[in-house]
Formats: C-alpha cells, structure tokens, sequence
C-alpha cells in the first residue's frame, strides 16, 4: 500500500482565503496546503481593486452594511453582512502586521494615511488598496509567510480530485476524512488523511468563453463538495466585471474598477458617454448594470467593445495609481494617459458556492469551505465591489477559530481506501477533452451569458445534459489527467449553474432574464438552493 500522508488540515487552494487560514491555525497542527500550480497562482493574485473597509471619519459600519445589502438585491444575509463588515478592520489590520504595503497618502496636516479609492456600489471612500495591484501584494505577502511556517507542508502543481467522505466505506457517522490528490507531475494520484479539509478553491469563470479569472477557476471545489453531498445556493448570479481589456493578444486582462472610481467614463466608439442612460449612478452604478448597459450598447451598435477613458486626468495620477493598468496596456500600444482603453465585459466572480454557516461548517462535517467557493449570505444577487477579498480574510478567520476550538477532539483517520485504476488505461484521444472543454465554455457564454432567455438555457440543458453523459463514460474507461478532471468538474459547475438560472423565473441581481425582466414582488425573495439527492448521478 502506499504511504498516505495524514494532517490536521488540509487546505485546498492558496489564495487570500487558504493563505490567510493556514497562518491563523496553531503551530501544533500539521497543515497541507494543496496548489494547482505554483503557490500563488489563484484568483486573489489577479485582484486589482482592494478590499471594502470602513476607516475614513465621514464613513460607518451602517453605511457600508447597507451599500452591501442595496447591491445585494433582497438576497443578502443582513446578519452575514454586519458579521463581515464588523470584522473587516481587524482583517485589514492583520495584513498590515504581516507586510502587506497599501497605498498611503499626504493628509491635510502632512501625516501619512491609507489612501481609499471608491468603486461601484460604494457611497463612499471605503477601499484600501495597493495601488492596482491590491491581489499582488496581499497573496505575494501571504505566501512569503506561509513558506516560513515549519508545521505548514506545501504540494504545489497538485489537484485535488475528490473528497473521501467516511460513509462512501461503511462508516454510520458521515464526515470528510480526507481527499483524493493528482501530483500533475508524477500524474499519480495520493491519499491525503485529515482530520478536516479545508476548500479554498476560489471560483469557477473558466466555464465562460470570457473570463478575468486565471486557468485555475475550474470551479474545482463546488463540484467536489457536490458529489460529496453538499448543497449549493444562487449559482445562476454570476458577476461579469465590465471592463476587461479588449485586445487579441491581451488574454484576460481586468482593467479595475477603480479607474472609474477615480473619474473614468464610459464611451462609445464615437466618443459619446452611454451610461447615464442606463442608470442615474452612471459609471458608479453597480457592475451587474454597468455589464449589461455595454452589452446592450455592443449588441446595438455591432461593435467589438467599448472604451473606458481616464485620459483626462494627469499623466502623474494615471501612472501613480494605476501603475499595473498603465504599464500591461502599453505593451499593446496603448497609452492610457492619451487613449481610451478598448473594454468588454467578461466573466469575473460566482456569488454561489458551496452553502456554509459563519464558521465556514458546510453538511459534511469536517468539510469547510473559505472565500469565493462557498455561499455565506454576504454577497446576495449581487457583489459589492471589493467585498469578496474581505470575505475571504474574515472567514478565513471564522473558520481558523472553529477549527481551534474543535479539532482537538477529532481522531485522524486510520487508513483508507487507495484510488483504483485497475480497470482503466491511457486515453487514446486527448482530443475528445479539448472538444468538450471549448464546446462547454462556448455555449455556457451564449446561452447562460450577461442576458439569458428561457429558450437559451433550455438549449444549455440539452447541451450540458448530452456532455455530462460523454464525460462519465470518458471518466470511467480512461486515466485521470489534469484536463479530464477540470472538464469534469467545469461540467459539473455548469449544470448546478443552468439549473438555478431556469428555476429563477425573475430578474434579480446578476440574473437577467428576457422573459422575466423585473423582479418578482409577489412573495419575499428565496435563495436557490439545490440539494444534491434531487439531482440525477453526475460524473
């Protein structure tokens, strides 16, 4: 039998969230921390904005609850937000003391204080950053820390496959015990005891055609959390950030909110501003509706994007706040102090997830899920911008002192059951992977995109139906490769997204459909919560 290494934690994923957590927990407990790639490759590494936290004298904890709970569209947790918003300027104390360096600026008495920018959604100054590159400097901090923790042991360029829940081998008591582990660079896959796991997985935007997220948003975690029984909440609010750079060669570039926070307008092609006709907040308006207002201009007008124009401010301004923005746009020829920059919407951030309690505690006991992963209640039909790098530090907290004040009285688990592959082999066509994965991300941005209809996502249902069956037999007969097990959980993810968006039968928040425009008023808002025993065998 192989060795099977056991741990008190493990956690799966190393963004903000994972990070954050592994440097709360006890130097006494042994800790995993699982990487798709190397360390900091994660969704956190790519945020440019910042995080949401009252410190200005003219702002207040109520103000920003009810910022939150007005974007959020009546979906909102009000508890969950007050619980998040009251912790917020710990966490953001918490990274100073670690060595995250946030912007400052000249006060009015000469002193040095955190400069805060405003972003969509915000009535007020309320989020630190640093410069534009806020994800750089808090994940690049974090993980400078975490590599000098003796009892934290690091598997980079390894994917999580599935969890090992303890019924799955007879146990009456259902917990999570441990998981399945692909080493992408041996392609064997390990056991990981535990005596609980941690998701940290971030989201899933690789199931769009468009996205802002890296390669490593393949919605890895909610898929593994479903099979293993977990509900999930509101997957069909998918946030698409307005403003990604547009540009053959630019990949997927985030051009940050913050831009029109600090004065950027909106125009078309022939230099007109758009977005007071869409809502009287303009280029401040929250981004579901900044996202559909270009959507709706680009489907008008035929056109390939729009423009984000910040050119009127100083060039000395433009290159000291967003020194990111500036110097990537000019590798394309584009001079931000001179030019607009060429816009289009794309696929940024899955306000559902896994459904957890303010500990993080999901259905499985023993099973946690951290940051974009999991559903809290915080972000309702809509994120406020800058409110997701909060939850993540907050509940990375949360769940660090739940752990503390439990798992001493959890056992590790004896040994268990090793992955089988005896009756598969190598694929002989990688080429079936690729196809589904392109078809997948294609119809999933047609048909469940920024503006759905019910006939479009009766058209994915079909799709996504007919592709779940392929990847189950593919799964079945041939070896495991890091592809195979993406697709499979971006499949996954795209179906729990396609059902919640047709059983929505309103518009609210992030979900806008044809045939519903307006918000059902008739009976009090609900979550869409899918439990995992109504739902037909997935792969």
């Amino acid at each position: 039998m192989k060795s099977q290494p056991s741990f008190d934690v493990v956690i799966i994923g190393t963004g903000a969230a994972g990070l954050s957590l592994a440097l709360r927990l006890p130097r006494r407990y042994r800790v995993a921390l699982v990487s798709k790639g190397p360390l900091t490759e994660s969704n956190t590494l790519y945020a440019q904005g910042g995080v949401s936290v009252v410190l200005h004298k003219d702002d207040s904890l109520a103000s920003h609850i009810e910022d939150t709970l007005n974007t959020g569209a009546g979906l909102c947790d009000p508890e969950i937000v007050r619980f998040t918003v009251e912790r917020a300027e710990n966490c953001i104390r918490q990274l100073i003391t670690q060595g995250v360096d946030f912007t400052r600026t000249e006060a009015a008495d000469g002193s040095l204080t955190y400069h805060l920018t405003r972003e969509g959604g915000h009535t007020h100054r309320r989020v630190i950053h640093a410069a534009d590159s806020t994800g750089v400097a808090i994940e690049n901090t974090l993980a400078q820390r975490v590599r000098e923790l003796a009892n934290v042991s690091l598997y980079e360029f390894h994917l999580a496959l599935d969890l090992i829940p303890s019924s799955t081998f007879g146990h009456s008591q259902n917990r999570c015990v441990g998981a399945y582990v692909f080493d992408r660079t041996t392609r064997q896959v390990q056991v990981f005891r535990a005596r609980a796991v941690v998701l940290a997985t971030g989201g899933a935007g690789k199931v769009y055609l468009y996205t802002s997220n890296p390669d490593v948003a393949t919605g890895d975690g909610i898929a593994m959390a479903w099979r293993a029984g977990c509900r999930v909440a509101n997957m069909e609010f998918i946030q698409f950030h307005p403003t990604c750079l547009y540009h053959p060669q630019a990949g997927s570039f985030l051009i940050t909110e913050a831009i029109r926070g600090e004065g950027g307008t909106l125009i078309l092609p022939d230099g007109s501003r758009f977005m007071q006709r869409f809502d009287a907040r303009g280029e401040l308006a929250s981004r579901d509706v900044v996202a559909r207002a270009i959507d709706y201009e680009m489907k008008r007008l035929g056109a390939d994007c729009v423009y984000l124009d910040i050119s009127h401010r100083s060039q000395d301004f433009i290159q000291s706040h967003f020194p990111g923005v500036y110097a990537r746009c000019l590798e394309f020829g584009i001079d931000i102090t001179r030019e607009a920059i060429p816009v289009v919407p794309a696929a940024h951030y899955l306000c559902g997830g896994v459904m957890t309690d303010r500990s993080g505690q999901t259905d499985l006991k023993g099973l946690y899920a951290i940051g974009e992963v999991a559903f809290t209640g915080l972000h309702g039909a809509n994120r406020m911008a800058s409110n997701s790098l909060l939850e993540c530090l907050v509940f990375a907290e949360s769940a660090g002192e739940h752990l503390q004040a439990t798992l001493t009285d959890v056992p590790m688990p004896s040994l268990l059951p090793e992955w089988d592959e005896t009756l598969v082999t190598d694929a002989d066509e990688e080429i079936v992977v690729s196809h589904s994965w392109d078809e997948l991300r294609r119809f999933m941005w047609d048909y469940v995109g920024i503006v759905r209809s019910t006939k479009r996502l009766e058209r994915a249902k079909r799709r996504i139906d007919l592709l779940l069956q392929e990847i189950h037999e593919f799964y079945g007969h041939f070896r495991v490769t890091n592809d195979l097990i993406e697709l499979r959980n971006l499949a996954v993810v795209a179906n729990l997204i396609i059902r919640s968006a047709r059983s929505r039968k309103e518009s609210r928040g992030l979900h806008y459909i044809l045939d519903y425009p307006q918000p059902d008023t008739r009976v009090p808002p609900k979550n869409t919560v899918l439990v995992p025993s109504t739902e037909p065998a997935l792969p």
